[in-house]
């Protein structure tokens, strides 16, 4: 088996696992469930996954690194390295909120935060991708207020992703629907967030 046929196969076992989360939830994640899902059987799900655990660490893996890939390829001059041109503040705000337009997308993020309660070790994989996702963020603020202290840099940033990822469930259908009037107010107060006077934060 060539490497490029290995990891498309492996690529689409991701996929059905992807789609058995979204569709079921997390209890409805088994290697067999995931199997039926993929048109596969179990023991070659398992040549590549041989346990849930490792399969889900790898649909966290590939979902966490996507959503960051995303983020610094859609808005150049994110990235840490400072490299490429600044971009304005409102293309990364109009970038997340067309992501939550994507309801599997929002729905697989909301059971990896319910998995994240209740395992340590899905809890440590989410919280070292919000500590980067807040990285870049603090990068961007930083190129419009290169004057704020560190503290407050982190607390825009952390603020601009709580308010961010609230929306994601008021906007998705999940806790509520999208409107002009309220994404105008939520873009608002993200730009007031990354750009604004000191003390909005």
């Amino acid at each position: 088996m060539s490497t490029a046929k290995g990891s498309a196969r492996r690529a689409a076992l991701l996929d059905a696992a992807e789609a058995t989360l979204v569709g079921g939830g997390h209890a409805a994640l088994s290697l067999r469930a995931v199997a039926e899902a993929a048109g596969v059987r179990l023991g070659h799900l398992q040549y590549y996954f041989p346990t849930r655990d490792s399969l889900l660490e790898a649909v966290l893996d590939r979902l966490l690194s996507s959503s960051l890939d995303r983020l610094t390829a859609s808005v150049p001059g994110l990235g840490p390295d400072g490299s490429g041109a600044a971009s304005p503040p409102e293309r990364l705000i109009d970038l997340l909120l067309a992501e939550q337009n994507d309801p599997d997308l929002v729905r697989v993020f909301a059971e990896l935060w319910a998995l994240a309660a209740r395992d340590e070790a899905v809890a440590t994989a989410v919280r070292a991708f919000y500590r980067q996702y807040a990285d870049l963020v603090i990068e961007q603020v930083r190129r419009d207020r290169p004057d704020l202290p560190d503290d407050e840099l982190r607390a825009r940033a952390e603020a601009f992703i709580a308010l961010l990822e609230g929306s994601a469930l008021m906007r998705s259908g999940i806790a509520g629907k999208p409107s002009p009037a309220t994404d105008a107010l939520i873009s608002r107060t993200a730009l007031t967030l990354i750009a604004g006077a000191p003390g909005a934060s």
